[in-house]
């Protein structure tokens, strides 16, 4: 087992802390079998009281026990660190242009609400502050521009909390996989895709809503469990 600890400046100038350890083997709590996994996670403001995490991910492989295969998962940790830099400009992209809708939301009403959005933008991101308020001013003719609303995942600083993010992460992208093969396959009936749409939205928007304090257990659990009865139904449907 082994892993990489990397800081990483983003083009806006965001220094970030990448973490990627391989876990080795361990017992898969969805499928229940043992797979081979790297884990990874991206730091804003790595070792500040205002930390977050703002990309978490498990990449699971088979379970091999071999000196081929060790060394396989040890060539593929820098592919897992340029997915990770990847991710993060993309994230720094979309919030750019969240940005750009809030400083033009607050000068267009400054309000309270708005003035409060603007505020807390520029202290939790201030390189992309500074970036997005530059392009606007290089921007010409620009007309209103529709909010842009933060897609993230808030990922708590607790490992067990945070373990339960990844798995409902990987739950949402199961369910749809599985839901595409079976429309391929004319098996997904209206009330099948709508029934699985709304679960995930409502999943998507508990994970995006909230502070990464206010997740319990019992929240994050009764999300889990109600994504993997459904994931489990479409497998069935699969078989």
């Amino acid at each position: 087992m082994g892993g990489v600890n990397q800081n990483y400046t983003s083009a806006a100038g965001t220094l970030y802390h990448i973490q990627v350890e391989d876990l080795g083997p361990v017992m898969d709590r969805l499928t229940e079998t043992e797979v081979r996994r790297v884990n990874v996670i991206v730091y804003a403001n790595y070792g500040e009281a205002n930390a977050r995490i703002i990309h978490g991910r498990d990449y699971d492989f088979p379970d091999v026990r071999t000196a081929e295969h060790n060394a396989a998962i040890k060539s593929g940790i820098p592919v897992v660190v340029a997915n990770a830099r990847a991710v993060i400009e993309e994230k720094e992209k979309k919030q750019v242009a969240r940005i750009k809708g809030l400083i033009r939301e607050y000068h267009r009403s400054r309000d309270e609400a708005s003035k409060k959005a603007f505020e807390e933008a520029n202290g939790l991101f201030p390189f992309l502050f500074s970036r997005a308020w530059s392009e606007l001013k290089r921007e010409k003719d620009a007309g209103p521009v529709e909010s842009v609303p933060p897609d993230d995942v808030l990922y708590p600083l607790q490992p067990d909390l945070r373990e339960r993010v990844l798995d409902i992460e990987r739950l949402i992208q199961a369910i749809a996989d599985d839901l595409e093969t079976l429309r391929a396959a004319g098996q997904a009936d209206d009330i099948l895709i709508q029934t699985c749409r709304k679960l995930t939205l409502r999943a998507r928007e508990a994970l995006a809503g909230g502070q990464p304090t206010e997740f319990t257990v019992r929240h994050l659990d009764m999300t889990r469990n109600s994504l993997t009865t459904t994931w489990r139904q479409l497998r069935a449907r699969l078989k």
